[in-house]
């Protein structure tokens, strides 16, 4: 079964293995998040009011100094893995959202507000965007376990986090809450957080395949709360963008599975080539023609994913992720991408 998976999800990821391996490495200010050299540099530069640090989760700027800051205090833990930070395997987080921000998911898509447009409030997060609202929880609750995880040290003050105006009880915003509310959620990237504490004693034990298992576990633990909260916010997309988001989520599944590194270089070839736009009605995949033969494929390849996993019942990810249970899996798993692109 295990083998069979393998042949299944090399066929149909060929596509979007080949197109993310073949692009010219991103370098220069392009690797880099928009406005990262104005996010706060760490917690100490947000504002400070009745003995917390204030942080607006629904500023781009400001969520953006959230990943800042984590990737900062982690950064010791990575020194080995590549100069000035870059095997930091926390940067696929605010890639991520800087992707989703330069190409407009991050606004309010109902048109009832100017948010997050740039004749309104460029740098405002709609709470009605469902990759804005999907992004919290890869961007707040990782943040809040790792400083209940104490990668912050002594923190002189308690973290607060602003609400947005609407859907107030979809999110936690503060340790002490999201703990009550979400206790998995938080366990798991404090586990993420914790595990780099331990090691950082004994450098030489510092496994970065367990590292990359815990924060994958972390990651796919948060989507998949997520997903069924934001159902609803679906219905501001497009008929493609909203396929599109759903693709993305189950994708990260496969993804996770093989530890697949999140360094900048790597995080950075591998979405290049995601849709530099979102996707309106009228656009069909494989045949949209502002999108690059490898941005159609990798549409084309996520939805095929996403459609057979479901055929299945999840199987498709069950024997996947069987496959990539071994560290030995998990290394072919990931030279089968890489080969497959250079072929």
């Amino acid at each position: 079964f295990g083998i069979r998976a393998v042949l299944v999800v090399t066929v149909t990821l060929s596509p979007v293995t080949a197109a993310a391996w073949s692009g010219n490495d991103v370098t220069g200010e392009d690797a880099y998040p928009p406005l990262w050299d104005l996010a706060p540099e760490n917690l100490l530069d947000f504002p400070v009011k009745d003995n917390k640090i204030v942080i607006s989760a629904w500023n781009y700027q400001e969520r953006l100094g959230v990943y800042k800051s984590l990737l900062n205090a982690s950064a010791k833990y990575f020194s080995a893995f590549g100069s000035q930070n870059s095997g930091n395997i926390l940067w696929g987080l605010p890639l991520q959202h800087g992707w989703q921000f330069r190409t407009g998911r991050l606004a309010d898509h109902s048109g009832v507000t100017s948010c997050g447009y740039e004749n309104g409030e460029l740098l405002c997060l709609s709470v009605r965007s469902w990759w804005s609202c999907m992004n919290y929880y890869l961007a707040i609750i990782p943040f809040l376990g790792a400083v209940e995880a104490g990668l912050f040290e002594e923190l002189p003050y308690e973290i607060e986090i602003l609400p947005p105006e609407e859907q107030k009880d979809d999110f936690c915003y503060s340790v002490k809450d999201c703990w009550s509310r979400m206790p998995k959620l938080m366990d798991d990237w404090k586990a993420f957080f914790e595990h780099k504490a331990v090691n950082s004693a004994n450098f030489s034990s510092f496994k970065l395949d367990d590292a990359l298992g815990l924060m994958w576990k972390a990651h796919t633990t948060s989507i998949a709360y997520a997903l069924p909260k934001f159902q609803d916010s679906l219905k501001y997309l497009s008929g493609p963008e909203a396929n599109f988001g759903e693709d993305w989520a189950d994708a990260v599944d496969f993804i996770a599975a093989t530890h697949f590194s999140t360094d900048l270089l790597t995080t950075n070839n591998f979405q290049a080539f995601l849709p530099q736009r979102m996707l309106v009605e009228g656009d069909v995949i494989p045949f949209i023609s502002d999108f690059s033969p490898e941005q159609n494929k990798v549409l084309v390849t996520l939805r095929a994913l996403h459609r057979a996993n479901k055929l299945t019942g999840g199987l498709l990810l069950k024997l996947w992720q069987k496959a990539m249970s071994t560290e030995a899996g998990r290394k072919r798993g990931r030279e089968l991408i890489e080969s497959l692109a250079s072929s």
